[in-house]
């Protein structure tokens, strides 16, 4: 399971990274980035998430219903 940490970093901005937790505990950590406005936590949390689906597998082919 992945989920999406935010936290304040030593110069008092806010880190955002994608954590992975297996049984209970985390055993991956990818650090996406750091901001100090609301605009650039945003788009971390964006690129965060981006980074959780891409591992993702859809459940339907919408590709093909587009065309």
């Amino acid at each position: 399971m992945a989920f999406i940490r935010k936290f304040k970093t030593g110069s008092d901005a806010t880190g955002v990274q994608v954590c992975y937790k297996e049984q209970g505990r985390v055993v991956k950590t990818v650090h996406v980035g750091s901001a100090r406005t609301d605009a650039g936590i945003e788009k971390l949390v964006k690129k965060a998430q981006a980074i959780i689906d891409k591992d993702k597998t859809p459940l339907f082919n919408l590709d093909k219903f587009n065309k």
